[in-house]
């Protein structure tokens, strides 16, 4: 399971990224973010969830490690960004 640090970069952040679009505020933010939280976590969508979206669209392509390697590279550049 991937260890998301719960900062909230990744969703204050979606402008950098066409395939959030549908999510976005308008203002580069996840019009489901509370706080550091998702308001929808539950419900979220797919490409919100690390798991399943590589089960579903990515387990073809990588590893789950190279994957979640990825991930943890977009994830610490988004914080840095943020300093």
């Amino acid at each position: 399971m991937y260890n998301c640090e719960h900062c909230g970069c990744c969703c204050r952040n979606l402008d950098k990224s066409n395939l959030y679009a549908p999510l976005d505020r308008g203002d580069g933010i996840c019009k489901y973010l509370d706080g550091n939280d998702c308001s929808i976590y539950e419900n979220r969508p797919l490409l919100c969830r690390i798991d399943d979206s590589y089960d579903s669209m990515f387990s073809s392509l990588m590893t789950r490690e190279d994957f979640y390697k990825l991930n943890k590279k977009a994830c610490k550049k988004l914080q840095r960004s943020e300093e």
